[in-house]
């Protein structure tokens, strides 16, 4: 079972102008009399626009981003802090959250008195809470100071207090909001032995960071978001490799803009901005990588007999077929394939969005097949990738590398196809012409 599910979650947040010019009792009593209406401006500001996102049970998921891209707002509507403005957040376990320093403390109460306040918000008993009391107060390193009203603490020390607390209630799921960051070294170090005997249980993580290092290194899976939307999720060497090639390619073309701005999902994309996922960089990235809300159990490669096939000739028919099995309901899937040489060479791409084909709501198992008449490639070897993604722009599976075939030909073409031609000379006069060719 999945600790956290998000299903097409669309945040947006109301923003009203207030007018800015003066009126007098006069005109206002005239607008009532005539029945004006008062303007009142208002505008809907998107945070988060149709977030998928599946989060399984004992994983730890960091989650990345520039500043003001939603990885705050998805947090706080995990915690229920906020409601959906779309779509729906499931959560499966007691939560324990980390995200504005000192939030839910009264200033005025002790430290002692914000353990137990704290602990009973979360959901144990009173007894329970002064059980674990001294294991918190231990932990927080407060000494005398737990005794004292918290307004009187420093920002480290109301971070260890949070964070005592939180990890000390018994949750099945931590929410971290780069709180952390405002430790010293020696909590710091102290923190993440605490967090690892958390993965160690079972348990679930969620931490938003800029720290690009320690998602690389303690975490199960990464989730990249831009823009308000999942612009990658997956292995977090390949989604932090992802992140970092973009925000290099935002401070060059700064040099000439003077504004740093990644190049939001979709950009490079045609008008219907159908997403697109990167089939990674030839070395060192994941074969395979997703949230598997719709898992690809297997892509397969048949002849013109529909047959299973590692070998085909330029002339052949091919036809790919991609097995899926739909968890749950879902619809605006897009499924795509790529040709490659065996040297990570693209040869051909396409998907079902930018070919207009739309895929029927999906649930349970099922398969969509591409016909090519006619294959064309020069002789060689090659491989197919496959992935299935939503429209908003989650990777749902992503197969690289993993179906290999080769093309046979009595030709020793060069290049990458061998397109339908012929040749033709136009005889001296009087003799007939030479015509010759392939698939002509």
């Amino acid at each position: 079972m999945n600790a956290i599910v998000l299903r097409n979650v669309v945040k947006r947040f109301r923003k009203q102008t207030i007018r800015r010019h003066h009126t007098t009792f006069k005109s206002e009593l005239l607008g009532w009399l005539l029945r004006r209406k008062k303007e009142r401006a208002s505008e809907l500001i998107p945070a988060l626009e149709g977030v998928d996102l599946e989060i399984p049970r004992g994983k730890t998921v960091g989650v990345i981003g520039r500043n003001g891209s939603g990885k705050s707002t998805l947090l706080k509507l995990i915690t229920g802090i906020y409601s959906p403005t779309g779509g729906t957040v499931e959560v499966n376990g007691r939560i324990s959250a980390l995200l504005d320093l000192g939030a839910g403390f009264h200033p005025d109460f002790s430290g002692r008195e914000n353990i137990l306040i704290n602990g009973i918000i979360l959901g144990m008993s009173r007894a329970e809470v002064k059980a674990r009391m001294d294991l918190i107060i231990e932990f927080a390193e407060l000494g005398d100071f737990i005794d004292e009203p918290v307004r009187t603490y420093s920002s480290g020390m109301y971070m260890r207090l949070a964070f005592a607390v939180a990890t000390h209630v018994d949750p099945d799921i931590l929410l971290i909001d780069e709180i952390l960051a405002v430790g010293d070294e020696h909590f710091a170090k102290k923190s993440m032995a605490k967090m690892s005997e958390f993965k160690k249980s079972g348990r679930t993580i969620v931490l938003v960071t800029h720290d690009l290092g320690t998602v690389e290194k303690w975490c199960d899976l990464t989730a990249w978001i831009d823009g308000g939307k999942v612009r990658l999720y997956g292995d977090p060497a390949f989604v932090v490799e992802q992140y970092r090639q973009a925000v290099a390619t935002a401070e060059q073309q700064a040099a000439d803009r003077g504004k740093v701005e990644l190049p939001p999902p979709g950009a490079s994309l045609p008008a219907r901005e159908v997403p697109q996922p990167t089939f990674g960089p030839k070395v060192g990235a994941p074969r395979r990588y997703g949230t598997y809300f719709l898992e690809i159990e297997r892509a397969r490669l048949l002849n013109g007999r529909g047959a299973d096939a590692a070998e085909f000739d330029t002339e052949d028919p091919m036809e790919i077929a991609i097995d899926f099995v739909a968890k749950e309901p879902t619809e605006e899937v897009d499924f795509f394939i790529e040709i490659a040489r065996a040297d990570g060479t693209s040869v051909y791409a396409t998907n079902t969005g930018y070919e207009s084909v739309r895929a029927p709501r999906l649930s349970g198992r099922g398969v969509v097949r591409v016909f090519i008449s006619r294959l064309g490639l020069i002789q060689g070897a090659y491989h197919l990738n496959v992935a299935a993604k939503s429209r908003a722009g989650a990777v749902y599976d992503l197969h690289r590398e993993l179906y290999p075939f080769s093309v046979r030909s009595k030709l020793p073409d060069v290049g990458f196809t061998r397109p339908p031609h012929r040749w033709e000379f136009d005889a001296a006069e009087g003799a007939p012409s030479l015509r010759a060719g392939a698939g002509s």
